[in-house]
């Protein structure tokens, strides 16, 4: 074989067995430790994650997370690495420190503010603005997953008439913990829904008995769950009273001395326990 083809030659087979260095870099999506049936999810954006994962963040049992009642439907999340989530984020009610991410719903404008502050890095909508599109959210920030489960709202004040997925139960993955905030759930969940989301052993309900759904609709959907800890949010009008009488021996029923709680995988209760935390009652 001549010079010039030999060279060529070992080009091509260099070329064959050199490593797809494009693949390799590529960052797997995680999986999801919540849902019932974990198949395809959709390429996820890292944030502030090095490597590529091959499910999750690494976690620990025993790590705790920090939930903090600031008002209405707004939640301060905080992970044991110090990320700080916001939910249903209207620019009012604010954590003491700048989150990191703040999760919003359309359907009135105590949930949503179209001028968030400029330094949050992750400011997630529950809706999309392309018609006929649901929102689509699977994001890593830290040691946290964010993924979303769209419904739709019936109405929105000053935005409108119903909207198709206009609203988006948000799902924060933490040191093994599967937490949900269900915003402002309009309809009972479909099969299609409960299998969407999976396990959630915390979760926050809306109980104010008709802007959302009443106590009795909104009680089937907690039972359903069958989640460890249940956090009573959105409160307007009537009791808490209303909602947790629509439960029976199979659910113990607490109010908090303050507004917070700090919650493990460990410290889980082991029958599901309303905790209805200060401010809300």
């Amino acid at each position: 074989m001549k010079p010039r083809y030999l060279v060529l030659a070992i080009a091509c087979l260099a070329a064959f067995a050199a490593p797809n260095l494009g693949g390799a870099q590529e960052q797997r999506p995680p999986v999801s430790q919540c849902q019932a049936i974990a198949q395809t999810i959709p390429k996820v954006t890292f944030a502030s994650f090095s490597g590529a994962p091959p499910l999750m963040p690494a976690v620990s049992e025993g790590e705790d997370v920090k939930l903090t009642f600031l008002g209405h439907s707004t939640f301060e999340i905080e992970t044991p690495s110090g990320i700080v989530i916001a939910t249903d984020y209207n620019g009012w009610y604010r954590p003491a420190t700048m989150p990191d991410v703040v999760t919003m719903n359309k359907a009135h404008s105590t949930h949503f503010t179209l001028t968030p502050d400029p330094g949050i890095k992750h400011v997630l909508h529950g809706w999309s603005d392309v018609p006929g599109e649901k929102a689509n959210i699977n994001l890593v920030v830290g040691d946290a997953y964010i993924r979303n489960v769209t419904t739709d709202i019936r109405f929105s004040y000053g935005l409108g008439g119903a909207h198709e997925n206009g609203n988006s139960i948000f799902i924060f993955e933490i040191a093994g913990l599967c937490i949900g905030h269900l915003g402002h759930l309009h309809y009972e969940l479909t099969d299609a829904h409960y299998t969407e989301i999976g396990r959630l052993d915390i979760v926050m309900v809306p109980v104010d008995g008709g802007l959302t759904m009443g106590a009795d609709s909104m009680s089937r959907v907690i039972k359903r769950l069958r989640s460890s800890l249940i956090l009573p949010m959105h409160r307007r009008g009537p009791p808490v009273e209303a909602f947790v009488s629509m439960f029976g021996k199979d659910f113990d029923v607490a109010n908090a001395p303050d507004d917070s709680i700090t919650v493990s995988m460990r410290t889980l209760p082991k029958k599901p326990l309303i905790y209805v935390l200060k401010g809300v009652q």
